[in-house]
């Protein structure tokens, strides 16, 4: 009698499900802003794009982008770039742009009754000059590892942020480098990824940043890094770009308003 006790017991406890609603805490969408400026080698530059999309909650599966907004660009001796949206995609393109070096330019988006405003400087960069590999890498000494060596100009502060792209991961590697330790010397960018495989291609970009962005990026890759997520993904803590709402300071936008110089380097590996 006992045994059947307990047999009844276990069906009863290992055959009872209960659905558990989750209440997450809902806000007001806030506007996000994808906004780099890349004047990549031997191009124009005046090809430029904006995206701009809003916060969605944890569950939602799809990003809504931000239609109708009126987006421009403003450099230093007046100019200005209008951004005109494709298709009501949420990017904003424009061919005008003039990109120059030292230059500061101010993004201005006017969105749903509020303006947005936020300024920076094009940042020159420094191409990658070669790449080194090594076989033997990692824990398993059976990893490749890639160094993109660049030379840093002497006598001044330099920032840059370095993006690896392969077709192994769905997300680009990011990495950001300051000058701080290493002024004026051969440096390097450092690259790995366990499944890479001779005849891989990476392209490796590398744009020139200003001090304020790589604060930024150095948050969310520390953040990345601790939860094992990409850097543009849902962030358990709120950093803070360059961009404010001038209409409604509360109402602060996500993202950030970037204007580099831009290195292309096309790696295939041996």
């Amino acid at each position: 009698m006992k045994k059947l006790i307990y047999i009844s017991l276990l069906l009863l406890v290992f055959n009872c499900e209960e659905v558990v609603n989750i209440d997450l805490p809902t806000t007001e969408p806030k506007l996000v802003i994808d906004a780099s400026l890349n004047w990549f080698d031997g191009t124009a530059g005046n090809e430029q794009e904006i995206k701009l999309t809003l916060s969605a909650s944890f569950f939602d599966a799809e990003v809504p982008p931000a239609n109708n907004a009126i987006v421009s660009v403003t450099d230093q001796n007046n100019n200005t770039f209008i951004f005109t949206e494709e298709n009501n995609s949420g990017v904003y393109k424009t061919t005008s742009f003039i990109p120059e070096i030292d230059q500061e330019y101010t993004l201005t988006i006017q969105y749903n009754g509020d303006t947005y405003v936020g300024s920076e400087q094009l940042k020159s960069v420094t191409p990658v000059e070669y790449v080194e590999q090594n076989n033997e890498g990692g824990f398993s000494g059976e990893d490749i590892e890639l160094k993109a060596y660049y030379n840093d100009p002497a006598n001044e502060p330099n920032f840059y942020l370095y993006q690896f792209d392969t077709d192994i991961a769905v997300i680009p590697t990011y990495e950001v480098y300051d000058d701080e330790f290493t002024d004026g010397n051969q440096i390097f960018a450092f690259f790995t990824e366990e499944d890479l495989e001779a005849g891989d291609e990476v392209i490796i970009k590398n744009y020139g940043i200003s001090e304020q962005y790589y604060n930024f990026m150095f948050l969310l890759l520390q953040q990345t890094t601790d939860n094992s997520g990409g850097p543009f993904e849902t962030q358990p803590a709120t950093v803070r770009g360059n961009c404010i709402n001038i209409t409604n300071p509360e109402n602060y936008p996500l993202g950030y308003f970037r204007v580099s110089q831009a290195n292309q380097y096309n790696y295939t590996v041996n």
